[in-house]
């Protein structure tokens, strides 16, 4: 097997991009790279109205993920260091489960909802009955259909990850020729379409730029359920297809870090290299700090997004009512240039 480490390559794209997007905070510059926390940065939040008493209601699609326990420690440390309450209600991964799980939190009567969706159309129907209510309903980290009855949606700037990670996939390659396998979360997903549409468009708008033609070609498409074991078994079926993949790009970095393991069997370490378009997560950091086969990845943090989501239930206590449609933190590529700065062995995440 080919070895992890080669000699380091000198990264051709790297920065941060200041939001130019609309943000439910007041003030833009609280979005910080705090993601080294080992669990939530917590923030005391100033706040007119005595919070004391109040519930704060969340609902996570699942939490068999490093992410979602990420999130939910977050948003549970930022209410309670607040002064409220937390509730909480797991949907395992089951649409229907998730549901009942959300009526059941509209039920005890919370004062905000926080809710990861599981599917965009599915809850549509208790977010109306949430409003019913008079229970405020907050989206985070993923997305619902436009005609729920929602405040906002709290999540990372999707298109604009994925286009700064295509953009630096296309630099890298120039006029040498990609062939790309695509590893996705699960069908239909809108984050996982953001992300997808913004890596190609990345790609796309760089070659323009410095080519002057598109040289685009996506071999294949495997879906991960964005699990490690099913980026495993995905990439050892793109392996056997088409053994002369010498890109994978990825909806996030838990598709590709099971994938690793079978490109690694393969002895292609050196022949692939590996671009996400999020999430920042500590394992996918590491191996862009340590070898040349993980190009980058982008940054989605729970940390961030848990704080953010707190705070704006607590100023739409506080009667806060102009909420932009989507809120979103700043985006952020993350290469080996810049990775050391983002990494902690401890974090949750």
């Amino acid at each position: 097997m080919k070895t992890f480490f080669k000699k380091a390559i000198k990264p051709l794209f790297i920065l941060t991009v200041a939001a130019s997007l609309v943000s439910c905070l007041d003030k833009s510059d609280r979005i910080k790279s705090d993601v080294q926390s080992s669990g939530s940065k917590v923030t005391k939040i100033e706040s007119a109205k005595d919070l004391k008493g109040m519930k704060i209601g969340y609902c996570s699609p699942s939490l068999d993920a490093p992410y979602y326990q990420a999130l939910f420690t977050s948003i549970k440390e930022n209410t309670e260091i607040n002064g409220m309450e937390f509730i909480s209600a797991d949907g395992q991964g089951d649409i229907n489960k998730q549901i009942a799980a959300v009526e059941d939190l509209i039920t005890k009567g919370v004062d905000a909802l926080l809710l990861n969706p599981k599917d965009p159309m599915a809850l549509v129907a208790v977010t109306k009955v949430a409003k019913a209510a008079g229970i405020p309903v907050f989206i985070i980290d993923s997305s619902i259909d436009p005609s729920a009855e929602i405040v906002t949606t709290i999540q990372s700037n999707n298109l604009a990850n994925g286009e700064l990670a295509g953009a630096w996939v296309a630099k890298k390659f120039g006029n040498k020729k990609m062939k790309i396998a695509l590893l996705s979360g699960n069908a239909g997903n809108p984050v996982g379409l953001t992300r997808k549409q913004g890596l190609l468009q990345g790609i796309t708008e760089e070659q323009l730029r410095t080519l002057g033609y598109i040289n685009l070609n996506v071999a294949t498409q495997m879906y991960t359920e964005w699990t490690y074991a099913g980026g495993l078994k995905a990439m050892e079926d793109v392996l056997v297809a088409h053994p002369d993949i010498n890109v994978v790009i990825t909806e996030s970095d838990v598709c590709v870090l099971g994938a690793i393991k079978a490109i690694a069997q393969a002895g292609k370490t050196d022949d692939i290299l590996i671009v996400a378009g999020a999430d920042g997560q500590k394992e996918a950091i590491k191996y862009i700090m340590d070898t040349d086969f993980y190009g980058c990845t982008a940054m989605n943090s729970p940390v961030q997004i848990g704080r953010n989501s707190v705070e704006c239930a607590i100023q739409y206590i506080n009667g806060k009512r102009d909420f932009p449609l989507k809120s979103y933190t700043a985006p952020l590529l993350i290469t080996k240039e810049n990775a050391a700065q983002y990494y902690n062995p401890k974090a949750l995440f």
